[in-house]
This record gives structure tokens, C-alpha cells and sequence, in this order.
């Protein structure tokens, strides 16, 4: 930013930053530069959607386990209770992996 010459107290913008941020670099390809640019707005998403994932089979994995014994009647007391608890973590997990696909989408 420099002064104008009539007005030294108004300052007058050479250029803005959303320039700067449109511009791809001399060397890159474009689909490149958007690639970084979407992992820039939107860091580890890749990694949070893998853990999400991770998390949501681990839980039907051990719905199915906790499932079976209380078919089988065997400590059906502390069985439903951790049945409960994973059907719970499976749907938190379904719930989180679509908001981040709502954020790609927008």
C-alpha cells in the first residue's frame, strides 16, 4: 500500500491478497495448486474420514460381538448395556463422516 499523492493520509492498494491466492505459482500444474488449495481449507480431512471409518467398523465389529451374546443369554446384564454403547459410537461415527462430506459438497 502506498500513500496517494494528493492525499498522503489515504492509502491507495497496489494489489489485493486474493490475487496473490488466485495466482498459481510459475512450474505447478493447476490441478495441483487446487489440490493444495482444498487441503489447505480443509487440513487432515482424508485422515478424520479414515479414522471415522476405523472407528464406525471397530463399533459394529464389537455390536455383532455384544449382539451375539446377549442372543446366546450369556451376561445379558452387562451385555446390552455395551451393545447400547456401541450401536451409539457406530452412529456418531455414520453422523461425523457425513458432516465432513456435507463440507466437501458445499
Amino acid at each position: 500500500m502506498q500513500p496517494h499523492p494528493c492525499h498522503p493520509t489515504t492509502l491507495t492498494l497496489t494489489h489485493s491478497p486474493m490475487e496473490d491466492r488466485d495466482r498459481i505459482p510459475p512450474g505447478m500444474s493447476p490441478e495441483k495448486y487446487k489440490r493444495l488449495m482444498a487441503e489447505a481449507k480443509a487440513p487432515y480431512k482424508g485422515l478424520r474420514k479414515f479414522v471415522y471409518g476405523s472407528f464406525a467398523a471397530s463399533g459394529a465389529i464389537g455390536a455383532f460381538i455384544f449382539f451375539t451374546q446377549a442372543l446366546a443369554g450369556r451376561d445379558v446384564g452387562s451385555a446390552l448395556p455395551n451393545l447400547a454403547l456401541q450401536i451409539g459410537v457406530v452412529a456418531l461415527m455414520v453422523f461425523l463422516f457425513r458432516l465432513e462430506s456435507r463440507k466437501t459438497k458445499k
